[in-house]
């Protein structure tokens, strides 16, 4: 990784200081774990980044570019609970639709990792939904569950799937089930026009990051009520300046991908805390793994939940080398 980047140095990310205490709850917990010792950022009242956007156009072409899954039927494996469109795994995704009639599905898709993700399906209209193939090449096995009482699930469906990827970034350009997103969304957009006087992909990453952290307010009450399942709305999130963890990450991933930087949205533990954060890949750089702060030399880790509502030296503190972050699941 490069340390130095002469002509695409990026200003320090701020955050102002509150004293309060952040919990944060994603969508598979009821709770994610309290985060005792971080301190919430004051609360932005308006847009805190739209003064200072020039209105200068950039020598980068930022014009959203959004990818769209499609469903040719090509390659379909289906029975009377599951449709599976595989036309498209060389470019990093699989198109799953349920169609029993069971209140309650789950999928499972276990790549060559042998890491499984578990998703809910939408049961009330038969509808194709898209999910990742983020583990690489390799076997992937797609299984379907119906619930039969409390948590106890049958498999309905059951499908190996043998992955080569033509692009290895596919899978994190792709929108997919939790990371919704289509050109003409708002929030999308808005990353547009945030973008709009950016040099490089750095800038981009910058002005994206410092328009969230320092506009999305933390949802405490959302993360009070939130249910497993929960899957964000970019465009509610920005039109309501609120969200929690998973939402932060969302939106940022969304307008990243839209101008054509792969983004992972990532999906585990912040210490003791589960918890969602992202890494970018920027040309002549590689993977930047965890959301970054860039001070002219060195990159670091930066989430953009806790940059948001921590302070400074706090966050830094806590982020440290990275040893306090464990990558569960990517998305």
């Amino acid at each position: 990784m490069k340390k130095n980047l002469t002509g695409n140095r990026l200003n320090k990310i701020r955050a102002n200081i509150l004293l309060g205490v952040i919990t944060c709850l994603l969508f598979t917990m009821n709770s994610c774990g309290d985060a005792e010792d971080l301190i919430s950022a004051a609360q932005p009242s308006a847009d805190q980044t739209s003064a200072a956007v020039s209105h200068e156009k950039g020598s980068r072409d930022n014009a959203p570019v959004c990818l769209v899954p499609t469903t040719p039927g090509k390659v379909t494996y289906e029975n009377d609970f599951a449709h599976v469109d595989a036309s498209n795994i060389s470019e990093g995704y699989v198109v799953v639709r349920y169609t029993g009639s069971s209140p309650k599905v789950k999928l499972q898709i276990t790549g060559p990792d042998e890491i499984t993700y578990t998703y809910s399906l939408n049961v009330d209209t038969p509808t194709d939904e898209v999910f990742p193939l983020q583990s690489g090449d390799g076997e992937y096995m797609v299984n379907v569950y119906e619930n039969i009482q409390s948590n106890q699930y049958s498999m309905v469906f059951t499908q190996p799937i043998e992955v080569i990827l033509d692009n290895e970034f596919g899978p994190f350009l792709y929108p997919n089930q939790y990371v919704s997103f289509e050109v003409s969304d708002n929030a999308i957009q808005k990353g547009a026009d945030l973008c709009y006087s950016c040099n490089s992909d750095l800038d981009v990453v910058s002005a994206i990051y410092n328009f969230v952290i320092t506009n999305i307010e933390y949802d405490y009450d959302l993360a009070e009520s939130v249910q497993s399942g929960y899957l964000p709305d970019i465009d509610e999130v920005l039109a309501t300046r609120k969200g929690i963890c998973l939402d932060y990450a969302a939106l940022m991933t969304s307008m990243l991908r839209s101008q054509r930087i792969p983004t992972r949205m990532e999906v585990g533990y912040a210490g003791t805390a589960y918890h969602a954060w992202l890494s970018t890949y920027i040309e002549d750089i590689g993977w930047v793994n965890g959301m970054i702060e860039f001070d002219g030399t060195t990159w670091s880790l930066m989430d953009p939940t806790f940059a948001s509502t921590t302070d400074t030296e706090k966050l830094r503190s806590f982020i440290g080398d990275g040893k306090n972050y464990s990558v569960k699941y990517i998305y």
